[in-house]
């Protein structure tokens, strides 16, 4: 296993690596001019964007720009801002545009909200999801199992912004059945309540694949002969789908959820700004509109570093998760 693992940090130190460099060719090469979009004047001169483009260090050459990036991300580094020199510590994801404080500060500050939003998710998710698609394989072909699996499939169908919004509409807006998101700064106890909502209606659309998956691969373990030796041994019916099948069913699942959160604590951008929480993806959403690309490539590198962590994460589970896959 451990062999394996080193394999895959190697693996996954070259995918960062990769999109380090592409996305700040894309960013910071690309026609994207954060000078004009932070010129106090209606509309700037070339001489009064060539200081702005100056005074934010954009006018050195790329390769000069990435290696004190780069570095900074171990060492931390001095960032020239507005004629002034501003210390970053490592790691050092730059410094906003805008604000002028460093991307991880703008970046961990809304991470909690997003973990916490994150993690209700998941677990309306997982309990609705898996346990209607162990009823559904216990009952296939019959009318529950098609009302149970037909039901997901038109509910998942919907777009998911249409169904957030009209969500939110009714039960945040028009009526206070739910309280709105509030702010991580007001305190742990009145923000909670705020992603009741986001729970809800987050967790039980993403809960419809997990049904199909569950079922699927429910009904694969259930005709498997150690299932069969197990019924005919007189062990319970219970016992049988929720010890022995269950068990290897969940390897698919297991799959599934570690993308899943992945691309929660990435920043669920459409909840974020529906609901207003101040999460990850209301902050990208933010930077893109005004064009502060050190947050924007702050977010991506963050976002790849949970992605491929949890990849690892979800591999190394399968081995415990489902006793026939070993690692090597």
């Amino acid at each position: 296993m451990l062999t394996y693992i080193l394999r895959r940090l190697g693996l996954a130190f070259t995918v960062l690596m990769a999109t380090l460099v592409s996305a700040f060719l894309l960013f910071f090469a690309g026609p994207a001019d954060p000078a004009q979009a932070m010129c106090p004047e209606q509309r700037c001169s070339p001489a009064r964007l060539a200081q702005i483009r100056e005074s934010l260090g954009l006018d050195r050459p790329l390769p000069v720009q990435f290696t004190e990036y780069f570095s900074g991300l171990f060492v931390g580094r001095d960032i020239p801002y507005a004629g002034d020199t501003i210390h970053c510590s490592a790691p050092c994801l730059g410094m906003s545009f805008l604000t002028k404080r460093p991307v991880s500060e703008e970046i961990f500050s809304r991470f909690p909200a997003t973990v916490l939003l994150t993690a209700g998710v998941v677990v309306i998710m997982v309990i609705v999801g898996v346990l209607i698609g162990v009823l559904a394989s216990t009952v296939r072909g019959t009318a529950l199992d098609r009302i149970l699996i037909g039901g997901s499939q038109v509910f998942g169908a919907i777009p998911y912004y249409v169904m957030a919004l009209i969500f939110a509409l009714y039960t945040t807006r028009f009526h206070s059945i739910f309280p709105q998101a509030g702010s991580m700064s007001e305190g742990l106890l009145n923000f909670l309540p705020g992603l009741i909502a986001p729970w809800l209606i987050l967790g039980l659309v993403s809960a419809t694949g997990y049904t199909r998956y569950t079922r699927n691969s429910m009904l694969d373990s259930l005709s498997m002969d150690y299932v069969r030796t197990a019924r005919s041994k007189g062990i319970t019916e219970r016992k049988v789908v929720g010890k022995h099948a269950l068990r290897a069913a969940l390897s698919p699942v297991v799959t599934i959820l570690g993308l899943d959160i992945a691309a929660l604590l990435s920043g669920t951008l459409v909840t974020e700004r529906i609901f207003e929480i101040d999460g990850i993806g209301k902050l990208s959403l933010d930077a893109l509109g005004r064009d502060d690309l050190p947050i924007i490539l702050g977010t991506v590198l963050v976002t790849a570093v949970i992605v491929v962590t949890m990849n690892l994460i979800v591999d190394i589970a399968y081995s415990f998760v489902d006793p026939r896959v070993r690692l090597s």
